[in-house]
């Protein structure tokens, strides 16, 4: 109730600024709606905000027969606040986000003192020495590269279902960033976190063991915005990220890791090991952008079992899964992507097979990812005889 409280003053504070403000801003839509620095360089301050409006309609094809069953919904896919700066020091940044759509705040449960989980990101970042740069607080972990691409640069309406099961979020502990460069256009870029294990704004603490996430990213011909879909800058020479991240939970308590449901038992929890691995790419050249991501998550221990070895009904979300989409940015600032998805958990334990997804999808750029309105139809076949089916998506995101 405090969280909403303060939350609702903030927000007030904001309005009647800009409400009662009579100054002309030389600051452009797409900078933040707030862009400030202390006279004295002791501080900064970024706030912006954006919104997604999403229309779904799907459709469900029996035994690849007659349609039926087609529904349609209307929602606010994500809502969002973000204040980011430096404080005291250029080298010590911050980042706070806040999510305000029922979806960016679902999942409240006894693990988050019941409460909505408004704060999606709450870190400080500090540039301690030469290439180095410390975390700390909650924000994404160091995962696959579609997860960490931040949702108001996708070049999809939404992440594919590769993300959806495999990635690792965002998590609250430390992480240890550095790169370097060798000769004249090679990066490497490394990154470590330790963290909670349980998931983002979880007031209980640790349950089981630690999260170990590491990543190693090599960009061959150089540095470019590989953190964002569609070659909107159009490269004039080819670019190419290649990077690779593994992720141990030691005695995760969750069907997906740091994610999924909690494996409860006749005593507690069940707690098992799970490992994620990842590999991906992202490449651009004069508009054209592809992107390709495989993920794998194993455990010691699959199937929850209660302490007289009766299985209590969960289990461990193994499997793999990969992703393939590419793009083309035409010059009038529309862009067609094509994506091809396959995720295949171990239908013995889960009882879900093989499931692939084909997509095609259609952006116009207003203001790069500022503005942008963008639709896509996917298909979804499953393996295991399951009703197939056919979803229709408009999405119109803007961010100031």
């Amino acid at each position: 109730m405090k969280l909403k409280w303060t939350m609702l003053l903030a927000f007030g504070l904001v309005t009647s600024y800009f409400a009662n403000a009579q100054d002309i801003t030389n600051n452009k839509f797409g900078k933040g709606l707030v862009n400030v620095v202390a006279k004295d360089s002791s501080y900064s301050l970024k706030f912006a905000a954006r919104f997604q409006s999403l229309y779904t309609g799907s459709w469900d094809f029996p035994n690849n027969d007659n349609l039926e069953n087609g529904e349609g919904q209307l929602l606010i896919r994500r809502a969002r606040l973000k204040f980011e700066g430096f404080a005291y020091s250029p080298k010590l940044t911050y980042k706070i986000e806040l999510g305000l759509s029922n979806r960016d705040i679902s999942g409240g449960s006894e693990f988050t003192s019941n409460s909505p989980r408004y704060i999606l990101d709450a870190v400080l970042k500090w540039n301690f020495y030469e290439n180095f740069e410390l975390w700390v607080g909650q924000t994404k972990l160091p995962g696959n590269r579609e997860r960490v691409i931040s949702s108001a640069n996708l070049q999809t309406v939404d992440r594919s279902l590769v993300n959806s099961e495999f990635n690792v979020d965002r998590e609250m502990g430390f992480q240890l960033h550095h790169h370097f460069g060798l000769g004249e256009k090679l990066i490497i870029k490394e990154a470590f976190a330790f963290s909670q294990g349980e998931g983002r704004n979880v007031t209980t603490g640790n349950l089981g063991g630690y999260q170990y996430t590491g990543r190693l990213e090599v960009l061959p011909f150089g540095d470019f915005d590989d953190y964002s879909g569609a070659d909107l800058k159009r490269e004039q020479t080819p670019k190419l990220a290649l990077g690779v991240s593994y992720d141990h939970n030691s005695n995760a308590v969750k069907t997906r890791s740091n994610s999924g449901s909690y494996m409860t038992t006749d005593t507690g929890f069940f707690e098992t090991d799970i490992n994620t691995f990842f590999i991906d790419g992202i490449f651009k050249y004069q508009g054209f952008s592809a992107m390709a991501e495989y993920a794998k998550r194993t455990a010691d221990n699959e199937i929850a079992v209660n302490s007289d070895g009766t299985t209590t009904g969960k289990v461990v979300e193994v499997g793999d899964g990969i992703n393939m989409q590419a793009g083309y940015l035409f010059k009038n600032n529309f862009e067609v992507v094509g994506r091809y998805t396959q995720v295949a958990l171990d239908e013995a334990l889960t009882g879900e097979g093989i499931e692939n997804q084909y997509t095609f999808g259609v952006s116009k750029y207003i203001v790069g990812h500022k503005l942008k309105v963008q639709t896509d139809v996917s298909w979804n076949d499953y393996e295991n005889n399951l009703d197939n089916s056919l979803a229709y998506r408009l999405q119109i995101d803007i961010h100031f």
